[in-house]
C-alpha cells in the first residue's frame, strides 16, 4: 500500500479544518439569531411560559425552511415552504402553544403539519403529538426531518385533518394551523372534557380571528384572541361553506 505524501495529508487536514470552522461559525450565527428572536419577538411581545420560550430557544428553525431562506429563518415572519404553504410566524407559534397551557403528560393533535416546526415545539412540551397533513410531499419531508432530529413522540399521518385522528383520541389539546370558517365537528368530539382547541377562524381568504375554545360539559367556551392570517384548510372543510 502506497503512503500518501505528507503535503497531501496536511492539505486535506487544512481543508477539513476550514470546513469545520465554517460550520461552527454558521451554527453560532444561527444560535445568536435564535436567541434574539426569542428575546425580542417572543418574550418581548408578552409570551411568559418558560417551557415555550425554552422550546423555541432549542429548536433550530432554519432546518425547517428551504436552504435559500435559512438566513431569514429567525425573522418574526411566516416563510414559504413547499406546496404553496408557509411556516408560521414564530410569535404566532409561541402564542398558540402558550394558549393551550400544555402539561408534560398531554396528548396533542395538530391539524396541518406543514414543515413540522409547530409539531416540534409541541413535542418539546407535551408527551405525545399526533399531526395530520393533507399534502403527501409535506408529510414525507416533515416526517423524515422530525425523525432525523430525534423526535420519537411525534406521529405524522397523511390524511384530511377535518376528520381528526379518532383512534388516538380523545386529545388533551388540538391545534389547527390552517384557517377555516367553522370548527370541524369531529375535532370537537375528539377533544377531552376540559381540553382546549385553538384555530384561526373566519374568512379563509383575507384574515381570521385566532380562537381558543375550551370544552366544558360537552360545549365550547370560546375566547377570541387576535387577528391572524393563515393559509386556508383544504379538503372536506371546503364542502361545508
Amino acid at each position: 500500500m502506497r503512503k500518501l505524501p505528507l503535503l497531501f495529508v496536511l492539505a486535506a487536514l487544512a481543508v477539513l479544518l476550514i470546513i469545520i470552522k465554517s460550520d461552527l461559525n454558521a451554527f453560532d450565527d444561527y444560535r445568536q439569531k435564535r436567541q434574539r428572536m426569542v428575546e425580542n419577538d417572543i418574550r418581548g411581545r408578552g409570551i411568559k411560559d418558560k417551557r415555550v420560550l425554552d422550546a423555541m430557544s432549542r429548536i433550530e428553525r432554519h432546518l425547517f425552511v428551504d436552504k435559500g431562506l435559512m438566513h431569514r429563518a429567525y425573522e418574526d415572519n411566516p416563510l414559504p415552504i413547499d406546496e404553496g404553504q408557509t411556516i408560521s410566524q414564530p410569535y404566532v407559534v409561541a402564542l398558540m402553544t402558550e394558549a393551550l397551557r400544555l402539561k408534560p403528560t398531554d396528548r396533542v393533535l395538530e391539524i396541518g403539519t406543514g414543515s413540522g416546526y409547530q409539531a416540534a415545539v409541541l413535542a418539546e412540551i407535551a408527551s405525545e403529538v399526533y399531526t395530520i397533513e393533507i399534502r403527501k410531499k409535506l408529510v414525507e419531508k416533515s416526517e423524515n426531518l422530525l425523525k432525523s432530529l430525534g423526535y420519537r413522540n411525534i406521529k405524522v399521518k397523511h390524511a384530511d385533518g377535518y376528520f381528526g385522528w379518532e383512534e388516538h383520541g380523545p386529545f388533551d389539546a388540538i391545534i389547527v394551523t390552517a384557517s377555516a370558517n367553522h370548527i370541524p365537528p369531529p375535532l370537537i368530539r375528539q377533544l377531552k372534557e376540559g381540553g382546549s382547541l385553538i384555530i384561526p377562524l373566519g374568512s379563509t381568504v383575507y384574515f381570521q380571528t385566532l380562537t381558543l375554545a375550551t370544552k366544558k360539559k360537552g360545549e365550547l367556551d370560546v375566547l377570541q384572541m387576535t387577528s391572524v392570517a393563515f393559509v386556508p384548510m383544504t379538503g372536506e372543510v371546503q364542502k361545508k361553506k
